[in-house]
């Protein structure tokens, strides 16, 4: 039996709209393997040791000496260098499955379009036709405002509201179709967000690291020009993890900033789609 809930003297029946059922195993299934692939990208391509004169020893973390290339440089950043290619991979999985959600999210036509088309099928009475424009564009603003029409429906035939509680329930409806659909757009946003602040500073962590053992190295030494080079070269190293940083934490900023101006633009067409439910509704059934 539907379970209804109180409007004034009268009762509506709840939401039609069904919460959605999502599985957000990506979440944490995505960062554990980004993590072992950053291992394994430092540990075995720019740590293997045919790019090095003097290779190490050990398996986890062997000191290689004198890498050949650029990539090989890289590795003698340190342990600091996996994470953030760890970052890196992270930002472009989440990049892609953002990608992809907020695509589906923008359904399969211009938003303003399918907006005027149900401003056109509502002025003329028509709604079932405004429905399946809706089903036709199939994103988010079409779902939010197919559950809105499919109460708008229903209450051109209602005769226990009155006008006033007509659309309220009308509005009602749309808000918490828009309650269900907003957090599908904005999960998983939180990693690019926490990355383009993490990631300089995990990077500035590596450099200081870096500098530590560049310093060290040379006060070993004790001076002279062997000295100085091998601070050079301590400081060259260090330096990639800032490298590595500020470039992942550009490419996440990057990211972020088109992906929430995306779904701003489906909040709105949202908002106003639901501007143009109860409108229409108040100055056609008075």
């Amino acid at each position: 039996m539907a379970e209804t809930k109180s409007t004034g003297a009268a009762s509506v029946k709840a939401t039609s709209v069904q919460a959605k059922q999502s599985n957000n195993s990506i979440s944490w299934i995505a960062p554990i393997f980004c993590v072992i692939g950053g291992y394994a990208i430092w540990r075995f391509i720019f740590g293997a040791a045919s790019g090095f004169e003097v290779p190490g020893e050990g398996w986890f973390w062997p000191h290689h000496q004198k890498p050949i290339g650029a990539l090989n440089a890289i590795y003698e950043g340190g342990i600091i260098v996996p994470l953030l290619i760890a970052m890196f991979l992270m930002v472009v999985t989440f990049s892609i499955e953002r990608y992809m959600t907020i695509r589906k999210a923008l359904g399969g036509g211009s938003i303003e379009e399918l907006i005027r088309k149900v401003q056109y099928f509502l002025a003329s009475k028509n709604v079932d036709d405004a429905i399946a424009e809706c089903d036709k564009q199939g994103g988010s603003v079409a779902n939010v405002m197919r559950a809105g029409l499919c109460r708008y429906k229903e209450m051109t035939t209602n005769t226990e509201f009155n006008a006033e509680q007509k659309v309220i329930a009308i509005q009602k409806e749309v808000e918490e179709a828009t309650a269900l659909e907003l957090p599908m757009l904005q999960k998983n946003l939180v990693f690019l967000s926490t990355i383009t602040s993490v990631g300089t500073l995990v990077a500035l962590l590596g450099t200081v690291l870096g500098m530590i053992r560049s310093f060290s190295a040379l006060g070993d030494a004790g001076g002279g020009a062997g000295a100085a080079t091998e601070l050079a070269v301590g400081i060259s190293e260090a330096l990639y993890n800032t490298a590595l940083g500020i470039g992942t934490s550009s490419i996440s900023l990057i990211m972020y900033n088109i992906f929430t101006t995306k779904i701003d633009s489906i909040t709105y067409g949202i908002d106003e789609s639901g501007f143009t439910l109860t409108q229409s509704f108040a100055s056609l059934y008075k």
